[in-house]
């Protein structure tokens, strides 16, 4: 979010006449020793506008601030989670007064990165493999695909967003992969890696095709498959339906059908464990 411009204070009034005037000859009482008051209350108002107009400012900007953070709901306690609420707009809370989606938030073509059945809870993440955000959250998100095996699904949509560079690149690549059975390693692979081309300004397709190599991939069919227009439309189609959805930053969570934006890991565990716990 792009702070307010904070308002620049004037210049500071210059010194003030005062003694001189006494002292030079010829002066008449009552010409400019009498206005010499004025001019003194008036440097005194403008020195206090200086202080109070900035201040009345800060305490403005301040109080916006702290409005915008209690609206996020995050929990008091527990590790934060970084870059965790970038852009993201709400959509609807996981308790009452829930929205429902105007699309579904799992289709039947979404990668799992944990398949633990339909009767399991499934938590699905918007993500994009260029945001820092995300590469912050991804440690925390294996942690608890290690933690919920076999007992949450874990499904994964692109939103690469239009500002990053590789963003598109990266998905493609990763779909690409994705077709020969290997999304999930080349998704792996795009966050451990993230630090060395991300925010690249030149195109990473040449490093992205050395990862399809390194995991072993059908080269001739990678290649057709990152040019084939089928594979930008796929990518594309999860990217509508996260617009569909009101999503608009990354990373952005739903859990059970419901927009979900965790401030702290315990948010994750508690939610998690609510979620196992109403399907009982």
């Amino acid at each position: 979010m792009t702070d307010a411009p904070t308002p620049q204070p004037g210049s500071e009034p210059g010194s003030e006449p005062g003694s001189e005037l006494a002292s030079e000859p010829g002066l008449q009482p009552g010409s400019e020793l009498a206005s010499e008051p004025a001019r003194k209350r008036l440097s005194t108002s403008a020195k206090a506008a200086l202080i109070t107009i900035p201040t009345v400012f800060a305490a403005v900007l301040i109080l916006l601030i702290v409005l915008a953070l209690g609206k996020t709901g995050g929990s008091p306690g527990g590790a934060s989670l970084g870059g965790s609420s970038t852009g993201a707009s709400s959509l609807g809370e996981t308790n009452g007064g829930a929205v429902a989606p105007a699309v579904p938030v799992v289709e039947e073509n979404s990668h799992y990165l944990e398949d633990a059945g339909v009767d399991a809870p499934t938590i699905v993440e918007f993500l994009d493999f260029e945001c820092e955000a995300c590469r912050e959250i991804y440690p925390v998100m294996e942690q608890m695909r290690e933690k919920y095996a076999g007992k949450v699904n874990f499904v994964v949509r692109y939103f690469p967003i239009p500002g990053h560079q590789n963003s598109m690149t990266s998905a493609l690549a990763v779909e690409a992969a994705a077709q020969q059975g290997k999304f999930t390693e080349m998704y792996k692979l795009m966050f451990d890696t993230q630090l060395e081309w991300g925010e690249k300004q030149e195109s990473e397709a040449p490093r992205f095709r050395g990862y399809a190599e390194q995991l072993g991939l059908d080269m001739a069919a990678f290649d057709a498959a990152v040019a084939d227009p089928a594979t930008r439309e796929r990518v594309e189609f999860d990217f509508a339906a996260g617009q569909a959805l009101e999503v608009s930053g990354t990373p952005s969570f739903f859990l059970e059908g419901e927009r979900f934006q965790p401030q702290y890991v315990n948010d994750i565990t508690d939610a998690l464990d609510a979620a196992i716990a109403a399907r009982q």
